[in-house]
This record gives structure tokens, C-alpha cells and sequence, in this order.
């Protein structure tokens, strides 16, 4: 007896589950202080325009966030304001608007969110479409090239499986950031 996978529910069952049951719990309540709080000098952040001391600061309104290419060894400590920034435009929005129809998105041309709410709206809306998205790969399309950089000729499984990985990642880092500003000497 030959059984087929359902890969498209499986490798939403693994985002989805931490989504709803580690990832977005975590983020409920989050504060602008939280947002902003940088644990060490030298932290990358989103900032009003033209306070960043990084030398890239890239973004399309108020807010810049801060960059450097090549990234500097070893990499800057990030606020939970950069980390969601990442995992918005870097990790979901480009991916959307590469495989899903979503709108342009890159660093250089995104409005970061000033604020915790204003960003948590911008990780919904992006983490739904990628969903609605991946829910709409059938088995031939996670077989397929993705053409993505980096997974030229990778299937699409390769690059979901790497998404859902950053998310994974970079969410622990955002919940450690949380347990250390709540922990943090006054």
C-alpha cells in the first residue's frame, strides 16, 4: 500500500502550531519600551531618520533600521524592533511578493513600524499571506525550482522549510529578549 504525504500540511502544521502556540502568545502585550530596548551599547534598531549610527540605515518613511553589508563579524546585538523588521521585510514580505503576489518589499524601500502595535499589524499581514501562500503549493509546486538566490535550484519545500526556520530562530530570539527586559536591574 502506497501512502501520499499531504507536504503542504505538513509544513504548515509546523509553522502554524508554533505560531499559535509559542510565537504569537509571546508577542501579546509588547510595549514600545520593549520594542526599543537596547540590552547593550551598540544595539541595531529601528530609529527616527538620521539618529542610526549603523552605516546603512534603509527604509522608505520616518523610521530607518540599521544595517551594514557585509554584516560586521561579529554581528551587532538586535532590539526586538530590528528582529521583527528582519522577519517582516527580509525573511516574509520579499518571499511574498517573490512567490505570492504580495506587494514590493526590500529594506531599502519598506516603512518600518514606529511602534510595537504598528509592527505586530506588519507580522500578521505578512504571516498570513505566506499561510495563504504555502496553503496554495500542491506537491509539484514544492518540487519545483524556487529560482529564489541562494535556492536557484532548490524545490520550494527547500525554501518554505528555510522560512519557517528563520521564524522559528528569530521568534526565540525575540521571546529571549522579552524574559531579559522583564529580568533587567533598574
Amino acid at each position: 500500500m502506497t501512502t501520499t504525504l499531504d507536504w503542504t500540511t505538513l509544513l504548515l502544521d509546523q509553522l502554524e502550531w508554533h505560531w499559535r502556540h509559542q510565537l504569537r502568545p509571546r508577542l501579546a502585550g509588547l510595549t514600545d519600551a520593549e520594542y526599543l530596548w537596547e540590552p547593550v551599547p551598540g544595539c541595531w534598531s529601528v530609529r527616527p531618520r538620521g539618529t542610526g549610527s549603523a552605516p546603512i540605515q534603509a527604509g522608505a518613511g520616518e523610521v530607518t533600521i540599521d544595517f551594514e553589508i557585509p554584516e560586521p563579524d561579529p554581528e551587532p546585538v538586535t532590539t526586538i524592533a530590528w528582529r521583527l523588521g528582519h522577519v517582516i521585510v527580509g525573511v516574509l514580505a520579499m518571499r511574498n511578493a517573490t512567490h505570492f503576489g504580495g506587494p514590493a518589499a526590500d529594506y531599502e524601500s519598506w516603512t518600518y513600524a514606529a511602534t510595537a502595535d504598528e509592527a505586530l499589524a506588519q507580522l500578521d499581514e505578512a504571516h498570513d499571506r505566506w499561510v495563504a501562500g504555502v496553503r496554495r503549493l500542491d506537491a509539484e509546486a514544492l518540487a519545483r525550482p524556487c529560482g529564489e538566490p541562494g535556492f536557484e535550484q532548490d524545490p520550494m519545500a527547500a525554501l518554505v522549510l528555510h522560512i519557517h526556520r528563520e521564524l522559528l530562530h528569530h521568534g526565540a530570539e525575540i521571546a529571549l529578549l522579552r524574559d531579559l527586559y522583564r529580568q533587567r536591574l533598574e
